[in-house]
């Protein structure tokens, strides 16, 4: 590649611009990079926390459901469940986390009183309400898992794309502009080299046509001194 550069000091000069913009974005994506990957851990170790929550939760509440259809049979369950008027309501937003853009997701009308889950007191039962309570409690563990495991995701990507993109900079794009840099100044070093042997040789030449003259010039001087004292006799 780096015959194909023409070894001019344009080119040369363009190619120090381009090495000095790519050393400095190097240096960035690779502050970016550590930045991302330190706020990836941070999230990393959330949605364990938040894994382990949901689990926890999923058993209790699927324990609190078998209960209730033990104690209270599968028609009392399903008929408190349909009795549900006001389901829960969900909102996302947006955050930026170094550049990364991942959602902020918001419920509401999650957790219930006896009188907003619609099957009354004398539809209910203990078991149910515990069952209900279980489900509430497990479903916010859930919209909070799905907020934290799409930020892990999105910031993953980026942290995958601005990898690729230091090594792009690091093992092929930088490595080219040097090889081109060091290519085209050894061909202006000899370029300038052979100027300078050229301007001696030149410069050699000069003095040697000067100095033939000279001695042509004495030459004919002391013939015309010669002639001189011949024609006075």
């Amino acid at each position: 590649m780096a015959k194909d550069v023409k070894p001019t000091r344009k080119n040369l000069m363009a190619i120090e611009d381009r090495i000095e913009l790519s050393e400095r974005g190097h240096d960035t994506l690779e502050q970016k990079r550590d930045g991302l990957i330190m706020e990836f851990m941070d999230i990393l170790d959330q949605a364990q926390d938040v894994r382990s929550e949901v689990a926890e939760d999923y058993e209790t509440a699927q324990r609190k459901i078998d209960m209730a259809r033990a104690m209270e049979g599968d028609v009392a369950v399903r008929g408190a469940a349909a009795a549900l008027k006001e389901h829960p309501e969900i909102t996302t937003q947006s955050k930026n986390i170094m550049g990364v853009v991942v959602p902020q997701i918001e419920s509401s009308k999650v957790r219930k009183s006896l009188d907003e889950r619609g099957y009354g007191l004398l539809g209910s039962s203990a078991r149910i309400d515990e069952a209900a309570d279980a489900y509430e409690e497990l479903l916010e563990s859930v919209i909070l898992a799905a907020e934290v495991e799409t930020a892990m995701k999105k910031m993953l990507e980026e942290i995958e794309t601005t990898k690729r993109r230091v090594n792009a900079l690091e093992f092929t794009l930088l490595p080219q502009l040097y090889e081109n840099q060091e290519y085209i100044e050894q061909k202006l070093e000899e370029q300038e080299r052979e100027e300078i042997f050229r301007l001696k040789k030149i410069k050699a030449k000069k003095e040697e046509e000067e100095a033939k003259a000279e001695a042509e010039a004495e030459a004919a001087a002391e013939a015309v001194a010669v002639e001189e004292p011949e024609a006075a006799d």
